[in-house]
Order: structure tokens, then C-alpha cells, then sequence
């Protein structure tokens, strides 16, 4: 049989599982049991037995170093073993002590001192525990050397017919050759489908439990694949098979795994054994199972007899010859080695070519104009030449190849004293032992899951083998330095480190195919090529005949979590450091980095890994200025391959998913893939559209930044102060040890544990906002003088996000001003007035003028915005007061350079302009319910001045409390004077997004408490009859509004209740699903060496009932959030047809300001048409269909009201949507 080994190919390991019976290891284990065997027979003399016992010691000596040095070589953990000294005995007999020996006394009879003795005593027993440890571990080589005969490959069969017919032909072997064995297999398999198949009409409630099991199951036969431990998964196939209960959870795809990698290696009796497994639990073969078997005999070369009688059966079973060459997944090779088979039974067999499937083509409405073929349409490209692109092509690639980036910090550079040189030199110091000692503890820990494997455990052996141990020691290295000061909790970092190796293990080795296929796809957005005929990027991607990447179903959430906390307690045993550095006068022993507490987070006790303090304050003090990211955290360095498919796009070689998830959640990923191909194309191109778009760092506004940032920070302009600056603990009479007198009152107590808490709180926020802002100011400073890309995607209600989590142009003002175009744009004749309104707008200052008003008053400003531009932090600082500081500064410096040039018109552009949606939300409410009067609110008609909403919620809540003080109300006499749009506007932004009555009272009463003059005795009253006021004036202002929100509710709570989580499809084609439910509880047993049990919330949603409460609540603002995510991209694939740069954040869209007017009517067009849809009865018709047309629970209670709610569709109002086009402050 075949020896599993743990090779050092794809998992890069240094040992080997050595086989049973070889020849070194036995003979290595004989003599060293000769020298250890504690009862072995001598006939000397009992003086001569008390010589050789000094003798003995130094000679067990001499076969320990021997045996080190062995060990050594073998690439094993080192041992060491001191020297011991011994009294040099009287010669006697011969025999010649060893020169390590110390000269004795003279004379033959002569005695050891009794100092030497003792200390002889005292080695001996050292040299006796060293002795057991090394025979423990050579036990356990010799354990793992008998794999190959302890990894069982002979299956052991339930049916007691196939067992004897097992054993008959394998006695027989010579007269019934194994390939006759199969032929008969698979004549006496049963004709039925697979378990899995089966059992699909049927009630699944007992098999959905099984499906985690299963789950883990196949994730480790995959992973047992991909690192060359076949014979283990067989074992482990095997194993499960042979017991009842556990082969209910093995299914055909886990015997055809197995298979197809026997078939790989040419193993026919492996791969008959399984074909006997197959049968024996009744499943018939398919496919796959019969590619499995031809293949193999194709690489033996087998005779065309055996290979006919396969082929026969295969259609008597009813499958197609040709099935074989189109419906399974196989690499060329394979391919060939099949068709070798096959025709030597049929030498004139074709096989059939892979049909090319006809264009698919979206067939919405909305679409069309945009997949209609038109020579003449211009589609934008790149302002750089094919040679450059295909140069930040590579440098991409070996960034992804290397999985991370390292780049320099932008923390102040501390002065090189002597405690800063020797904090970092004990640091390397440090970091050098914890990589050897990491190296041992992955070795230890992979010889523990091991032999938990031969056991027939899934244990996460396979996973360990993944990476190489190089790798996985770099990935906790990296993982230790980032951990804060105040701890992580455990099962975030076991979370977190199992998906840094999921996602590792999944680059794809296809990098020279790659390069071919995207140098070839650069030639559309080049500046210096052309393309036959005009398309977008995915056109010209699938034109290529790219081949789709097999999609990688992502391990189980209890793999990855119990993974990473494996990894977590490697890192915990290894990471140690002298008892000095935190105690200078402490005895030079070795404690742990990290250490394990419990604490308290939202009333639930959670396990934590903290770094010591003494090493946190070593970090400090070293100082070092580098920072190590994700390749997928941070900017592409070349644009990003264009969405293909849902797992299909982005990255180079990191597979990326299109619609971001809760780990675990299954459903809405098969709606995906069970969604036709030409229904996604909208938002793959978008998604596409979005992430081609180049950018570059503002140099002048970074520098500005850094120089606060690097000083003690400014937080009222948005740049976090260092932890120098944060509030430290009181001190007199607030001190915290006062806490321990006697004398102090149990209220003072409480009042210094409370000013002490929020101390803290305030500390910790302010450490977060610092690391946040060196993160995103540290990758600025990398990027600088570089173009970059941000490749998207979009979460479930189909909103649109930028992969890099750290710098990019969702962020705050600071974030977003450090940001600009790569490609420029001159500004053309109107170019400078959209850049002076824009910069207008960012002030906040003129939210009620007209867009000539706002003009004019950059005009009167001018001296100040020129005044900014020159010196902004020495000036008059008018930049400052603006509600977008540093954004208004970035735009007073394009202006500065626009009106100095010699012809503004000619001055190219690279500064992003927005537009921005007015209360986006309730424009989508009024559209949808075509209400006149909140149309006229959110500036859907047309008008001479910018209709406010917020303005206009805190009058008529000022209606109200006149009248309620008229009358007496107290609270409403108290809040006079205080309503104000300030106040309100958070209310009314989210109301329309589902916040309830109680999260609308907390907005307020934070509002409320940021006024000085309000009398805070007031406040939790004043909150509750502000927000039930608010809720009234939205009433009264938006009745169309509350109509529509209560029916999406009251559908919601109605699909809830039939077991279902609310789903429907978007205009343009996503298909959406809640992701509510309730969590079941999954205990993740601790492993050996577990610091804790790690139990977490499951989020596999398949077979979870939905939460009632979420469901009902999250309808209605995810389904807004799905017509205005609709509208954006809409939007941006009729601007990128017209040939505009455009980006958006969610109702925030964004291009040059020369092309600010083409945009605003293509924004408009396209909310006008979108809104021209029913979309409102096709929502009503597609939740029938879905949730009411089922026979079996026609006769619900629960589907009957349902389905007169939804025939209940909401009337409309008689507003005219074409009003929308002619309104100027709809986006402004």
C-alpha cells in the first residue's frame, strides 16, 4: 500500500510519515532499546556492574549525541543535550573510560567522593527524564511510520454478500482480475439515484441537520486532495463507512472525490475498493463515477474488453457516452486519458466539441439601451499605453503572489536613542526564537492531528498541510504584532486566522495563462490600441473564450473557527520572552506574550487573548515603521478584472465574491447561481463600470494632513490625536487606589469606577480612530505618485462597496479629500462654475439658494478660498469652518489653480465633483407612491429654490408644540426656542430606512444633549415627545409614504410566518434575500491544549427559521436601498456609454466638472424610468408566485392573509414623473 507522507511539495513540510518496516528507523530502535532497556541481564560481576554503571552514563551519552545529531539531520526539532560529568573509575578489565571522564583517585578499588556522587545522582535522574522524553518521541515515529499499514484501505462492508465477495476475489485475484471486479460492480449497482437526490422531494428536516456534518466532511476530503494525503482520506472514507451512522453522512460526491484521485494515480484496486463502498450503501454511480473509472484505465492501458463492459453498463444506467466529455469538470489531461479509454473500445469515437453558448443577452427594459449594438458609441479608456498598464499588470502580480504588502508607516520617526536601538534589537532577537519555537509547536501540533486522522477522526490535519509551515509561521507573526493593547477576543481571532488560510490556499496556478488573456484584454482600455468593435469590459473578457474558475465552496464556519483556534494556541505556546523585560530584577525566565482572560462585552462573558504588557511597551518603544497588509486590503495596482459571474472578478488570483455575506449564509449565494447569467449582467457591469475607474492621491492635501497627524493630531478636522493625548486615569481624590480605603463611601466608589470607565472608554476610542487614520494615511503615502484602482462589490440589497477597507472614497471628509482622478478632464466652459457651487455646497453654508446664489457667493469669497489654497494653516483658515473641511480645502486649491490659469477652460481637471440626492430615500417613496406633496418636499418638482425636508419635518414639529404649550403640556413650553433642523434631521434621514421610534429617541436625545443651554433634566422627556411629533409631521407630510411602508411591513411579517425569509428581485434582475434568522447555538468542543469552548452564533441559513422581527423591520428600507442601488447603476452604465468618469457613494454620485451637466440628465433620465416600472405590482406579483402558489399550504391561515395583503397593492398618488427631468435640485 501506499505510505502517507507529509511531503514536501505543494505543503512545503520537512517530515515524512515514514512507512512500517524501514530498515533505518528498526535498527535505530533495537539499539537504542538495547542501551534504555531498564531490564536488561548482565553476567559481570558486581564490581565490574558498578564500573560499567559509570561507564554506562557517559556511554548513554555518547548515543544521545549521536541520536541528536541524527534528529538533526532528519530536519525533526532539536534536542540538546547537556554534558555531564562523571568521576574518572579505576581501570579494570579493559575497559577504557570515555575522555570526557574526569581523572579519579588511584587504585583499583578507589571510591567517588561524595561530591561527585551527588552530583552523579542528580544527572543521572536529569539524563533519566531526558531518556523517556526522547523514547516517547521515537515511539511516536515509529507509531507514524506505521501509517501505510495502519491507514485502511480494505473496506469494511455492512452487507455480509459483498464482504465475502470481497474477500473471494481478493484470494482469487489472479484468475478475476480487478478490473473484471469492477465490471461486475457496476452490473449489480443499484439502479437508483444518490441519497442526495432521493431525498429532495421528501421532508429534509432530519437530513438539514446532517448538512453541516456533510459540509465539514467534503471540506476535508478536498483538502486531503489538494496536499497528496489520498490514503488518508480513503482511510477516513473507509472508516465512516464501516459504521452506520456514520455513512449516512457520506454522499456520491464523496465517493466519486475519492475516486477521481485514485483514478489520478493509475490505482484500480483503490478505486475498486470504493466502487464496492459505493455499492455496499446502495447508491448507483453517475458521471463522474464512471469518468473516474475510464480514466484510470486509461492510464493503465487496459484491455478493450473490460473497458466495453463499463461502457455498456454506463448505458443501461441510462447515461450518455457524450456526458462524459461535456457535463464533468476535467483538465486536459484527464480529458485525454479518458478518450485514450474510450477508444480503445470504440476507435471511432469523436468526442463532441464543448458547445459554444449562444450570446446571452439581458432582456430588461431598462437595459436595452445599453446592449444595443451602436458603431457609433464611445466607451472612455485610460489615460495610459498598453506597454504601462501590461508594467502595473506584473507589479499587481507579485503582490497577490505574495499575499501581503508591507508599507512604511507615517508615525513621527522616533529619535534612534539607545532604548529605541535596543527595544528593536531585542525585538529581532525575539521575533528569530519565536520563529523556531513556531516551527516546533506546527510540527508538534501537526504530529497531534495526525494521529487523531489515523484514528479516523476529521481531524484539521489536511488543513495544517495547506500552507507551508514558512507561511503559516508569517501569517501569526504578522498576527501577533497587530493585536491591540486591550486584547481580541478569541473567536474573532480564530475566525479571523482560518479565513486568512481559506483564502490563501485558493490562489489559482494560472499565472502565465492569465498574463496571455489580460494583455489581450488591456487592448480595450489602453490609449494606444483599438478593438474590432466597440464593448464593455465583460464582452470583450468572455470574447476572449476566458475559461470560468471553478467556484471554491467555502469551508464550514466550525472549520474555520476551530482552524483558527488551533492556530491561536500554536502562537499562544510558542510566543515567550524573558521575565526581565517586565521585571528588570526577576530570574531570566521565560513568560508568555499572551495570555488568556475572561471579560464582559454586552452582558456575555468572552474569552480574550491580551498581549503583555511588557511587550506592548516594548513595541512602543521600538517603534518600527512598517505596516503589513492583506494583498486584498488594499488598491489594485492595474484595473481589475471585470465581473464575469458571481465568484468571478476583481482580484488577479483572490477570488473575491460579488455579493458580500454573513460567513455561512448559504441562500442567497444559490439564488445567485441559480439566477440565468443574463439577468446578472446589469450589476456585473456596473460593478465593473464602477472599479475601472483610475485614481491617484492628492499630494498637497496629504502633505497638510500628515503634519497634523504627526504632531498631536486635530480632531475637530478629523485627525485623531496619539495616545499621548488620551485622558489618563484621575488622580487625588478620583484616584482609583482611593477605591481600597476604608473610608471612602460606597458612592464615591461608584462615581470613581464610573469616571475611571469612561476615561477608558474615551481612550480606547481615541487608540481605534488613530490606528484607522495611520492606516489609510500610511497606504496614501504608499500610493502616492501611483495610479490605483478599487475594484467593488455589493452586499446583499445590492448597495456597492469598494473591496479595500482602509482607503478608499466611502469615508469620512479626510478620507475623501485625499482622493482625486487619475484622468483628467479640461473644464471646459462650465467646468469652473460646477467646481465653485460644489465648493459652496461643502460648506453648508447656502443649502436653501439657488445654484446662481451659490455661484455668486464663491465669487464674494474668492479672497478667502485663494487665501486657503496659499496657506491654509496660516491664513485666515476659512476652510476650517466648513462642515467638509478638508474637502472645501482640497477644492479651494483646484479653484486657486483653475482662475490662475491663463484659460480656466483649458485647465485639466482631476478633482471629483458631487452631486448629491435630497433625503434619497423619501425620494424613492414619493416616486414609488407618485405623492404630489412629498414629491414637492424632497425636490422631485420643479422649483426656483431647494426644497428642505428637514426643514420643513422641524416646522411642522413646531406647529405641534405650540399647540401643546398653548394647552399647557410642560415639555413642549421647555422646547421652545430648541427645534431646530439640526434636531431633527438624523430622525427623518432614517426613519424612511426603518429606525423605530426608539432608535429615533436616542438620535434626539443625543442631539438635544449637545445643546448647553437646553436644561438636561429635560431630556429623556423632551426625546419622546420629539420623536412621536417627528413621526406625526411624517405622517401628515408623506401619508403616500407611510402607506407603502406599512404594506412592505405587514408583508414581511406575514412571509415570516410561513417559515420563509423574504426575498424579491430588483429592476434590474438581483435576486435579493433577508439574511434574518434565527441563530442556533453550535458548541465548537475545545481541542487539545483548548483555552476555552468556543461557542458561536450558526449562520448556515438554509434550514434556519426567519427572525420575525428583522424581517418585518429591515423590508422596508432594504428594499429602498435595492431601487436606489437600481438607480446608481443605471446611471453609471448609461455615463460610462456617453463616455463619463463616474463613480457614486450609495445616493452620492461623482464626476469631472466639466461633464457635472451630462451626468444630472442621465441621472434623471434614468430615475424616471426606473420609477416608470411597476414596480410595486410586479414586488406583488413575484411574492404570489414565491410564497401563494404552493398547493400544500394554500390552505394556511398564515398564506391566505398573506395573499390578500399583497393584493392589497398601495394606491397611487397623481404625480407626473416627468417633472422629474425639468427639476435642477432633484441631485444637487
Amino acid at each position: 500500500m501506499s505510505a502517507v507522507r507529509w511531503g514536501r511539495g505543494a505543503a512545503g513540510f520537512g517530515r515524512a510519515l515514514w512507512p512500517a518496516g524501514s530498515p533505518g528507523l528498526l535498527a535505530e530502535e533495537g539499539a537504542l532499546g538495547g542501551v534504555w532497556s531498564r531490564k536488561r541481564s548482565s553476567t559481570a560481576s558486581p564490581c565490574e556492574q558498578d564500573r560499567r554503571k559509570d561507564w554506562g552514563h557517559a556511554e548513554l551519552l555518547e548515543v544521545l549525541k549521536a541520536r541528536v545529531r541524527q534528529l538533526q539531520a532528519e530536519g525533526v526539532a532539536e534536542v540538546t543535550v547537556k554534558r555531564v560529568a562523571v568521576a574518572r573509575a579505576p581501570e579494570a578489565g579493559g575497559a577504557q573510560p570515555p575522555r570526557q571522564a574526569q581523572a579519579g583517585a588511584k587504585g583499583a578499588a578507589a571510591t567517588l567522593s561524595s561530591r561527585w556522587a551527588q552530583k552523579l545522582d542528580s544527572d543521572q535522574q536529569l539524563m533519566e527524564k531526558r531518556k523517556q522524553r526522547l523514547e516517547g518521541k521515537l515511539q511516536e515515529r515509529v507509531e507514524k511510520g506505521a501509517w501505510q499499514k495502519q491507514l485502511r484501505l480494505e473496506p469494511r462492508l455492512l452487507s455480509r454478500k459483498l464482504a465475502s465477495q470481497l474477500q473471494h476475489w481478493e484470494q482469487g485475484a489472479p484468475r478475476s482480475p480487478w478490473e473484471e471486479q469492477l465490471a461486475q460492480l457496476l452490473q449489480e449497482a443499484p439502479h437508483r439515484l444518490s441519497s442526495e437526490a432521493a431525498a429532495a422531494p421528501a421532508d429534509r428536516g432530519p437530513e438539514s441537520r446532517l448538512e453541516g456534518q456533510r459540509q465539514r466532511l467534503l471540506s476535508f476530503f478536498e483538502c486531503c486532495l489538494l496536499t497528496g494525503h489520498l490514503p488518508l482520506a480513503h482511510h477516513v472514507l473507509v472508516t465512516h463507512h464501516s459504521k452506520s451512522q456514520q455513512q449516512r453522512l457520506l454522499t456520491l460526491s464523496m465517493y466519486n472525490m475519492v475516486m477521481l484521485g485514485w483514478a489520478r494515480q493509475g490505482s484500480f484496486k483503490e478505486l475498486t475498493y470504493v466502487f464496492f463502498m459505493l455499492k455496499d450503501a446502495g447508491l448507483a454511480p453517475d458521471l463522474q463515477s464512471y469518468a473516474a473509472a475510464l480514466q484510470c484505465m486509461g492510464r493503465l492501458d487496459q484491455d478493450a474488453g473490460t473497458i466495453r463492459r463499463c461502457l455498456k453498463q454506463m448505458a443501461q444506467d441510462g447515461l450518455q457516452l457524450q456526458g462524459l466529455f461535456t457535463a464533468v469538470p476535467l483538465s486536459a489531461e484527464e480529458r485525454a486519458e479518458l478518450l485514450r479509454a474510450v477508444r480503445k473500445a470504440k476507435p471511432t469515437f469523436t468526442p463532441p466539441r464543448l458547445p459554444v453558448p449562444p450570446p446571452q443577452v439581458n432582456t430588461s427594459p431598462l437595459l436595452r439601451e445599453i446592449y444595443a449594438k451602436d458603431p457609433a458609441v464611445s466607451y472612455p479608456r485610460l489615460h495610459l499605453s498598453l506597454k504601462e498598464l501590461q508594467g502595473l499588470f506584473q507589479q499587481q502580480l507579485r503582490v497577490e503572489m505574495a499575499t501581503t504588502i508591507t508599507v512604511e508607516s507615517v508615525e513621527k520617526v522616533p529619535l534612534l536613542t539607545k532604548e529605541v536601538l535596543h527595544a528593536r534589537k531585542t525585538l529581532a532577537g525575539l521575533r528569530t526564537r519565536w520563529r523556531t519555537a513556531l516551527y516546533r509547536e506546527l510540527q508538534e501540533t501537526k504530529e497531534s492531528e495526525a494521529h487523531a486522522a489515523r484514528e479516523g477522526r476529521l481531524s484539521l490535519f489536511p488543513y495544517l498541510c495547506l500552507l507551508s509551515e514558512k507561511e503559516i509561521v508569517r501569517v501569526l507573526l504578522q498576527t501577533l504584532q497587530a493585536l491591540p493593547a486591550q486584547g481580541e477576543s478569541l473567536l474573532f481571532l480564530a475566525h479571523e486566522l482560518g479565513l486568512r488560510v481559506f483564502k490563501r490556499k485558493q490562489l489559482r496556478n494560472e499565472v502565465q495563462e492569465l498574463e496571455q488573456r489580460y494583455s489581450k484584454y488591456l487592448h480595450l482600455l489602453a490609449s494606444d490600441t483599438q478593438v474590432a468593435e466597440p464593448c464593455l469590459p465583460r464582452q470583450h473578457w468572455e470574447a476572449l473564450g476566458v475559461p470560468e474558475a471553478p467556484h471554491e465552496q467555502p469551508w464550514p464556519m466550525s472549520v474555520v473557527v476551530q482552524l483558527g483556534k488551533q492556530l491561536a494556541e500554536v502562537l499562544v505556546r510558542a510566543a515567550q520572552m524573558p521575565s526581565s523585560l517586565a521585571a528588570p530584577r526577576s530570574p531570566g525566565t521565560l513568560i508568555p506574550v499572551l495570555y488568556h482572560v475572561y471579560s464582559f462585552r454586552s452582558f456575555r462573558q468572552i474569552g480574550i487573548l491580551k498581549p503583555h504588557p511588557a511587550f506592548t511597551q516594548l513595541l512602543e518603544t521600538a517603534a518600527e515603521r512598517t505596516l503589513t497588509f492583506e494583498s486584498t486590503d488594499v488598491p489594485m495596482l492595474c484595473p481589475p478584472l471585470p465581473w464575469t459571474s458571481p465568484h468571478s472578478g476583481a482580484f488577479l488570483l483572490s477570488p473575491t465574491k460579488m455579493m458580500r455575506s454573513v460567513e455561512g449564509s448559504q441562500q442567497h449565494q444559490l439564488l445567485l447561481e441559480r439566477c440565468p447569467p443574463a439577468e446578472l449582467h446589469g450589476a456585473l457591469d456596473a460593478l465593473t463600470q464602477l472599479g475601472n475607474c483610475a485614481w491617484r492621491v492628492n499630494g498637497r492635501v496629504l502633505d497638510l494632513v500628515l503634519e497634523l497627524f504627526t504632531d498631536k493630531g486635530c480632531p475637530r478636522l478629523g485627525v485623531p490625536a496619539p495616545p499621548s493625548e488620551a485622558p489618563r486615569p484621575p488622580e487625588g481624590r478620583q484616584a482609583p487606589k482611593r477605591c481600597l480605603l476604608p473610608e471612602v463611601s460606597p458612592a464615591e466608589k461608584a462615581e470613581m469606577r464610573r469616571e475611571l470607565a469612561r476615561r477608558l472608554k474615551v481612550a480606547r476610542e481615541m487608540q481605534s480612530l488613530r490606528a484607522d487614520a495611520l492606516y489609510r494615511l500610511s497606504l496614501a503615502q504608499h500610493l502616492r505618485h501611483r495610479v490605483f484602482w478599487l475594484p467593488h462589490n455589493m452586499d446583499f440589497r445590492g448597495r456597492t462597496y469598494p473591496c479595500s477597507p482602509h482607503f478608499n472614497h466611502l469615508g469620512s471628509d479626510l478620507a475623501r479629500a485625499l482622493l482625486e482622478f487619475a484622468q483628467g478632464r479640461p473644464l471646459g466652459p462650465h467646468g469652473l462654475n460646477w467646481l465653485k457651487i460644489h465648493l459652496v455646497n461643502l460648506t453648508g453654508l447656502k443649502k436653501r439658494e439657488s445654484l446662481q446664489a451659490r455661484r455668486d457667493y464663491a465669487d464674494e469669497l474668492m479672497e478667502d478660498i485663494l487665501d486657503s489654497a496659499d496657506r491654509p494653516m496660516t491664513g485666515r483658515k476659512w476652510w476650517m469652518e466648513a462642515d467638509e473641511p478638508w474637502q472645501a480645502l482640497a477644492c479651494c486649491m483646484e479653484v486657486a489653480r483653475a482662475v490662475r490659469a491663463p484659460d480656466p477652460t483649458a485647465y485639466v481637471s482631476h478633482f471629483p465633483v458631487h452631486q448629491d440626492g435630497s433625503c434619497n430615500g423619501l425620494q424613492h417613496y414619493a416616486a414609488l407612491g407618485r405623492d404630489s406633496v412629498g414629491a414637492a418636499s424632497v425636490n422631485l418638482l420643479p422649483s426656483d429654490l431647494p426644497q428642505d425636508v428637514y426643514s420643513e419635518v422641524a416646522a411642522q414639529v413646531e406647529v405641534f408644540r405650540r399647540q401643546d404649550a398653548e394647552q399647557g403640556v410642560q415639555v413642549a413650553q421647555v422646547l421652545e426656542g430648541f427645534i431646530s433642523r439640526k434636531v431633527v434631521k438624523q430622525t427623518v434621514m432614517t426613519v424612511v430606512y426603518g429606525v423605530t421610534r426608539y432608535g429615533g429617541r436616542l438620535q434626539i436625545e443625543k442631539r438635544l444633549r449637545e445643546i448647553h443651554d437646553f436644561p438636561q433634566d429635560f431630556v429623556w422627556e423632551a426625546s419622546h415627545y420629539l420623536v412621536r411629533q417627528v413621526f406625526n409631521s411624517l405622517q401628515e407630510m408623506f401619508s403616500g409614504t407611510r402607506s407603502i411602508q406599512r404594506w412592505l411591513t405587514e408583508s414581511a411579517r406575514l412571509i415570516s410566518h410561513t417559515g420563509s425569509a423574504v426575498e424579491w428581485v430588483t429592476p434590474l434582475g438581483i435576486p435579493i434575500i433577508q439574511p434574518y434568522h434565527r441563530d442556533s447555538k453550535v458548541m465548537v468542543c475545545a481541542i487539545k491544549g483548548g483555552l476555552q469552548s468556543l461557542t458561536f452564533s450558526s449562520s448556515v441559513d438554509t434550514s434556519q427559521k426567519p427572525n420575525t422581527l428583522k424581517q418585518k423591520n429591515g423590508f422596508p428600507p432594504n428594499f429602498i436601498h435595492s431601487l436606489d442601488s437600481s438607480h446608481m447603476m443605471l446611471t453609471a452604465l448609461h455615463c460610462y456609454r456617453k463616455g463619463l468618469t463616474f463613480v457614486s457613494v450609495h445616493d452620492c454620485f461623482w464626476t469631472h466638472a466639466a461633464d457635472v451637466a451630462v451626468m444630472n440628465q442621465v441621472c434623471r433620465e434614468q430615475f424616471v424610468r426606473l420609477h416608470s416600472q411597476p414596480i410595486l405590482h410586479n414586488l406583488s406579483r413575484f411574492l404570489i408566485e414565491r410564497f401563494c402558489s404552493d398547493p400544500r399550504t394554500s390552505k394556511s391561515i398564515w398564506v391566505s392573509r398573506l395573499t390578500d395583503t399583497l393584493l392589497s397593492v398601495p394606491k397611487t398618488g397623481t404625480f407626473n414623473l416627468e417633472q422629474v427631468k425639468h427639476s435642477t435640485y432633484f441631485f444637487s
